[in-house]
């Protein structure tokens, strides 16, 4: 029988608890109880873990579940919740599986049927979108983007003409190259928030035009994480009706002069018609 108290640890059950992005005034009261409560706790990076811990004095048996152990781990900390036990996923900062490994745990919890449940609190793509003064009412969250440079071209091409605002993360050695590529792709007017040290002592939020937001990191350095809110374009259905008008051959064609190879011109085309790319590929090698 379920306990009448709202905020007393189940066992057997997975809580997903946000932890601060930096300043560990934002730790909720709830997030302390069940960390405290639990009977372990999963990290990303139980060194990060064990200091914030530490700072609240608690003392909790720790492992590490990250994604290059996800698989194996994943399964270990399935079988102690299936044996009655109760785990405390957290992340290095922020909300659990929000462009991280917590969504494979997640969903294999969810086949086997082992409850899950979230602790709320610090998300550092909802604190920039409140703060970027751009649309929130409409958004959509990319993360990281893809480092293979195809597959990030192919990423950014399908996202030229999205409408909602958009929500990235990004390294301080990545953003020059991202904010090129930004440009490349967007636009020199398109604007963009650039938040970093989100609730730190050095928090800043720069709002600008791509085009200046290129001209000013090539005189300043960027410094500590960021999260981009870059806004979203217009045009959408025109622009599709267009290329919806043109036959695949054209279409190909088309992608060939914005700069794709013709391989990876017709691998759009496929997948952007629902059809096996050797029929595109056919089209311009007949006898």
């Amino acid at each position: 029988m379920r306990s009448e108290e709202k905020n007393k640890i189940e066992g057997g059950t997975l809580y997903l608890v946000a932890t601060p992005i930096g300043n560990l005034s934002d730790m909720s009261e709830r997030a302390l109880k069940v960390l405290s409560d639990v009977d372990f706790i999963a990290a990303e990076d139980t060194r990060n873990t064990l200091r914030m811990l530490t700072h609240f004095g608690i003392s909790k048996p720790l492992i590490s579940y990250f994604e290059h152990n996800k698989a194996e781990r994943g399964e270990q900390i399935a079988q102690r919740l299936e044996g009655g036990e109760s785990c405390a996923l957290v992340t290095d900062a922020g909300t659990p599986a929000i462009s991280d490994p917590g969504e494979d745990i997640v969903r294999l919890c969810a086949l086997k049927g082992i409850p899950v449940t979230s602790v709320p609190g610090a998300c550092a793509g909802i604190c920039a979108l409140t703060l970027s003064a751009l649309p929130t009412a409409r958004f959509c969250f990319e993360g990281f983007l893809p480092q293979k440079k195809s597959d990030r071209r192919d990423r950014l091409q399908e996202l030229a003409y999205e409408r909602r605002t958009m929500i990235f993360h990004e390294a301080p050695h990545k953003l020059r190259d991202t904010l090129n590529d930004f440009y490349d792709s967007f636009g020199a007017d398109r604007r963009i928030s650039l938040c970093r040290e989100l609730t730190k002592l050095n928090e800043e939020v720069l709002r600008l035009t791509l085009a200046e937001a290129v001209a000013y990191y090539k005189e300043h350095e960027p410094r500590g994480e960021y999260v981009l809110v870059l806004q979203g374009g217009e045009g959408t259905k025109s622009v599709n009706a267009e290329i919806d008008m043109l036959t695949p051959q054209e279409q190909v064609e088309l992608y060939v002069e914005q700069g794709l190879s013709k391989m990876d011109a017709i691998k759009k085309v496929a997948k952007e018609r629902g059809v096996p790319k050797n029929d595109i590929y056919k089209l311009f090698n007949k006898d």
